[in-house]
């Protein structure tokens, strides 16, 4: 651990809890990977939820609607592990609503990529954990992301350098839908069509609310599934928070070959708590002490 790690545990007790639950066995079933991945978004909902109580800052609503998706994503899909996060055949993930950073951390820890201990220290001063992800301070980032539109461009990037490399290796971008109001992201998709990305996944947070509004109020987006077909995408609509449907269509990847695909992945900001879920008001706020133990309740009775 280091000394910033030392210094900010030393007063928040309990705060950094959370066990390396790594990868299972490539051979598990089906229903051992489901329950693997449920396990493992349960306790990094309960970490996730230290970090922001403790750090007083940070977007809780949307880090808990995306954890299923990032889960499944470590917990079964990617070919990546803590050993190859330089591994030119890696497989890529960027988040590109890196408002979300809480998540990705939480997540990277769950799965051995950084020292669990190091959680302790999000948003403190000279911590690497900042509020958005960068790719020069934390391993496994693949992206610098913060202003949003930029992450899906970036993704094209990747995939586009894998085609040409005649690599097998995959690229998954997690977008939010607010995020999706970008113009970029649209001309990233055509890009991506262009060149017949097929090794491209762009996985939609589509749970409907933005910072201070919904979506809809603020520029609809509906028909999603329809315009992201017309941009040349082969569309799946999945439950967000279902780990069993997440791991069949995110394994799956080509779903059309030729086409890049769109997976649009229905969720609800602050899943699964009561008092957060489907409420606009924990885009970016805080639980208070009566709030966070609730919350930590309701993700015991998860098990």
């Amino acid at each position: 651990m280091t000394e910033l790690a030392e210094a900010v545990q030393s007063h928040v007790t309990g705060h950094v809890t959370m066990p390396v639950l790594g990868r299972l066995d490539p051979h598990a079933s089906r229903a051992e990977q489901v329950a693997h991945i449920a396990e493992a978004a349960r306790q990094i909902r309960v970490q996730d939820l230290k970090l922001i109580y403790h750090a007083g800052a940070g977007h809780i609503g949307g880090d808990f609607s995306a954890i299923d998706i990032l889960a499944t994503l470590y917990g079964a899909v990617l070919d990546i592990s803590p050993e190859r996060v330089t591994d030119p055949e890696r497989d890529r993930f960027i988040l590109s609503k890196g408002h979300v950073a809480g998540a990705l951390y939480t997540t990277l820890a769950a799965f051995g990529f950084l020292p669990v201990a190091e959680l302790a220290t999000f948003l403190q001063p000279l911590s690497a954990l900042n509020g958005h992800p960068n790719r020069t301070k934390v391993p496994g980032v693949e992206a610098n992301t913060g202003p949003l539109g930029h992450g899906l461009p970036v993704a094209v990037g990747h995939a586009l350098s894998a085609k040409l490399d005649v690599s097998l290796r995959r690229t998954y971008v997690l977008v939010g839908d607010g995020e999706l109001q970008e113009g970029s992201n649209w001309e990233a998709m055509m890009a991506a069509s262009q060149h017949q990305l097929d090794r491209l996944t762009v996985i939609v947070d589509r749970n409907r609310l933005q910072q201070g509004a919904t979506v809809k109020e603020t520029n609809d987006l509906d028909p999603l599934p329809d315009k992201a077909a017309a941009f040349g995408f082969a569309v799946v609509e999945v439950n967000g928070h279902d780990h069993g449907e997440l791991l069949d269509v995110l394994s799956s990847v080509p779903f059309r070959p030729g086409k890049p695909t769109f997976v649009i992945a229905h969720t609800h900001k602050g899943h699964p708590i009561s008092f957060m879920s489907n409420n606009v008001a924990w885009h970016h706020k805080v639980p208070n002490e009566s709030e966070y133990h609730q919350a930590l309740t309701e993700l015991e009775k998860e098990r």
